[in-house]
């Protein structure tokens, strides 16, 4: 699904996503990632949505996001009750939805100047 038709100024932005994985500019990125309205950041050690822990939230927590969007892939896979809390703890707003769903959204609050943080698994991805 192609989300925007020409690049959105100077920051970040999705331009579709797919089984193919995520289209960010022009590069295509089939493995989990986190982005940020400024970078890419490739290395984030998630092997699936239901696998989502603290450990592995804490570094995308560490960019101190207004804003955190979790993309789960195709299906939208909740968190565990006690990984919220930590969250909330953190005084960090946070959405939980599908990865094209928190990929519009992604957009939509970076166009606004928002401190937003995405930590994404693509649709087809399979650890």
């Amino acid at each position: 699904m192609d989300l925007t038709l020409e690049h959105p100024g100077d920051h970040t932005y999705v331009r579709s996503v797919s089984e193919e994985g995520i289209r960010i500019a022009e590069d295509l990125y089939t493995d989990p990632l986190i982005l940020t309205p400024d970078s890419v950041i490739t290395d984030w050690p998630v092997p699936g949505g239901r696998d989502i822990s603290e450990a592995v939230l804490d570094s995308v927590l560490d960019l101190e996001p207004e804003i955190l969007l979790i993309g789960t892939g195709k299906a939208q896979v909740f968190l565990a009750p006690e990984l919220a809390m930590s969250i909330y703890r953190r005084e960090t707003g946070f959405e939980v939805m599908t990865t094209d769903a928190a990929c519009r959204t992604f957009n939509i609050l970076v166009s606004e100047e928002r401190k937003v943080v995405a930590a994404l698994l693509p649709p087809g991805f399979n650890p």
